[in-house]
């Protein structure tokens, strides 16, 4: 999004922390907790913050804090006509709330998950204060924003529940990669699965919100039916990572595989060599459409059949598209057929990895979304 604002004659200052398993371009050492250089054309401003998915909650809010504190001296000491800021976490949206108020400057804000509802459902978060102040921010978040980007339908509903003008409001979903997935990448897969064995891939984070125990059940069932020919290959990092390790350990599911994550680049070989894109998220209703999840246009992307095992406004796109498998959630025996007729069905799974594509290319290409969100800038006034 940011290369196109360049392209289009903008100049533009990205301001981000540093994550473990992330990498802005910036090589040179930081100076008193910040460094910046230019990527793509874009100033970059990064803060020193060492942020992880495997952190503590605590560790993490006390960073999005810091985050939050740093970004609001960026705020008032730089030159700029229009200040973006983008979810997660909630406490983003207030270097953007300064800029409205305090330098009288236009904010556009993103909200990518619903916050507080996400982590109250989840039961992250129980403390009434905390909530009651995340309340709080959302509502001073969105009534300062001049426009707002919600990234899925239940997003953009999540917002106009607190009386903000539809006008002001503009779905942009995460897109799908297309130029990357296309590149003439050698494919590859982890040790433990045979040239013969069908592959399905979960990339993402390994957390709390991921459910990823229910993929463990399921394993547990296709070990019981001996189909030795399928493997499930979890490839990412969080929290909950060396717990489920061992738990497969334990209940002696050789397959499933754990990968660390990789580059994006590396990525698109894993998934040429996949044969299911399994989009996995907890059994909570904050998720059916209140999130935009970043894998599953992946997936779309490397023509893989998405398997889902939620309902919402994702399993509604694959089943529309015929582009996968919907299934409800808690279901291992269910989830497991699925595999299994995927595994003796190939040229099914052909059939939905073209439709997958071409849902990608129809509806979420990167190049079509980045032209909405520079055109929703570029119309914001004070």
């Amino acid at each position: 999004m940011a290369r196109k604002l360049v392209t289009s004659g903008h100049e533009v200052t990205m301001v981000c922390g540093s994550y473990s398993n992330g990498y802005t371009g910036i090589t040179k050492p930081f100076s008193n907790g910040v460094r910046k250089g230019t990527v793509d054309g874009i100033q970059v401003i990064e803060f020193e913050l060492n942020y992880s998915n495997a952190d503590s909650f605590l560790k993490r809010a006390l960073i999005f804090l810091s985050f939050s504190l740093k970004s609001i001296k960026i705020v008032l000491r730089e030159p700029y006509d229009l200040l973006f800021a983008t979810t997660t976490p909630l406490t983003a949206g207030i270097p953007g709330i300064v800029g409205r108020w305090f330098k009288r400057k236009p904010f556009v804000f993103e909200v990518r998950d619903l916050w507080p509802e996400l982590p109250r459902e989840m039961k992250v978060i129980t403390n009434p204060i905390i909530l009651m102040m995340m309340s709080v921010l959302e509502w001073a978040s969105y009534k300062s924003a001049h426009r707002l980007i919600g990234l899925s339908p239940g997003i953009v509903k999540g917002i106009k529940r607190l009386d903000i003008e539809p006008q002001k409001i503009c779905l942009i979903p995460n897109g799908c990669d297309l130029g990357l997935f296309e590149q003439n990448v050698e494919e590859w897969c982890p040790e433990g699965v045979d040239k013969a064995d069908l592959m399905a891939v979960f990339a993402g984070t390994h957390g709390i919100a991921n459910g990823l125990d229910a993929v463990l059940d399921v394993a547990d069932v296709l070990m019981k039916r001996k189909r030795n020919d399928i493997k499930i290959v979890l490839i990412g990092s969080g929290k909950l990572k060396e717990k489920l390790r061992k738990d497969a350990v334990d209940r002696g599911l050789s397959n499933v595989i754990f990968h660390d994550s990789v580059s994006k680049h590396k990525l698109v070989g894993l998934m040429r060599r996949a044969n299911v894109g399994l989009q996995i998220l907890a059994n909570i209703p904050a998720f059916y459409y209140g999130t935009s999840p970043n894998k599953f246009f992946d997936y779309l992307s490397s023509s893989l059949p998405v398997l889902t095992n939620y309902p919402g406004w994702v399993a509604d796109l694959v089943e529309e598209n015929k582009c996968g498998y919907a299934i409800p959630p808690e279901n291992a025996d269910l989830f497991a057929d699925v595999l299994e007729s995927a595994a003796d069905n190939r040229s099914a799974l052909q059939e939905m990895g073209r439709a997958a594509n071409k849902l990608a290319k129809k509806n979420f290409s990167r190049e079509k979304l980045s032209e909405d969100f520079v055109l929703w800038l570029e119309k914001t006034e004070c």
